[in-house]
């Protein structure tokens, strides 16, 4: 019986990580697509 509530617990834990996480994953994603744009080109130029 705990193992079945320590399931559940371990399973909303997960799903509040995630949601919380989502964010700032987003928000990674889209500085990161930037810096990748504004620098390319200028790495290509380097080489």
């Amino acid at each position: 019986m705990f193992r079945a509530i320590a399931d559940v617990l371990r399973a909303i834990g997960a799903a509040i990580a995630t949601v919380v996480t989502l964010p700032f994953r987003a928000l990674a994603r889209l500085f990161g697509g930037a810096s990748d744009a504004a620098g390319g080109p200028r790495r290509r130029r380097h080489v």
